[in-house]
């Protein structure tokens, strides 16, 4: 599996959603599921998923499915 394939699965699994859902419009709040409660458990999945620890302003600012392939990339994760 690629990291990219990795990345969607924890956002399929965290949202409940298709593959083909995860775009550029996929933002936080555009799903019920991605919720403050959601993001911390998509965030804890995509940490234990490639064994990072992420910054609190990264977190914040993780609001989009491209910003988190941006945000990745700080900690040597290329998708």
């Amino acid at each position: 599996m690629t990291n990219k394939d990795t990345y969607d699965k924890v956002f399929m699994d965290s949202f409940s959603v298709p593959r083909d859902a995860l775009n550029a419009e996929f933002v936080y709040q555009c799903v019920p599921a991605w919720d403050s409660v959601g993001h911390m458990g998509m965030i804890a999945a995509l940490e234990d998923a490639f064994q990072i620890m992420m910054e609190t302003d990264d977190i914040i600012e993780f609001g989009s499915y491209t910003i988190g392939i941006e945000k990745l990339k700080k900690y040597g994760v290329e998708l």
